[in-house]
């Protein structure tokens, strides 16, 4: 091995090294979804237990505000990531049962519910203040 092929393997070592060690760092999402099912939403109504209903589009920047938000108010309160947390895909559920029965007016609707009873909701809110005074009706 030659001099300058011997630093370009130390070289791609040490690259893939810090690499390797920058993603190890960097923080997984602190919120944990369930994508929604029928069962998935029996299951969390049988629980008894708090939880929070996402209405949720990938396109949607209301959506995306409203994750970072919880996403910061769980590393400030880590009782918000005990929260479960059901994703209702909009595009795939906007004309459903479960939008219709509950009355959603349009993606980026947070719900607060226990069984079957609605604790709270918030629409197309993203402020910091709102979504925390939301999910402490599931503390």
């Amino acid at each position: 091995m030659t001099v300058v092929s011997r630093r370009i393997a130390i070289a791609a070592a040490i690259v893939t090294l810090a690499i390797a060690s920058f993603l190890a760092a960097a923080p997984a999402s602190a919120l944990t979804v369930t994508p929604y099912t029928p069962a998935a939403l029996a299951a969390a109504q049988a629980s008894g237990k708090p939880f929070l209903i996402d209405f949720f589009a990938t396109w949607c920047t209301t959506c995306r505000a409203q994750e970072r938000v919880i996403e910061g108010l769980i590393e400030q309160n880590p009782a918000y990531g005990k929260i479960p947390v059901i994703r209702v895909d909009w595009d795939e559920h906007e004309r459903g049962e479960l939008v219709r029965s509950m009355a959603i007016p349009r993606r980026s609707t947070l719900v607060i519910m226990q069984g079957e009873t609605e604790l709270g909701r918030l629409v197309a809110e993203t402020g910091k203040d709102a979504i925390a005074a939301l999910l402490d009706l599931a503390l």
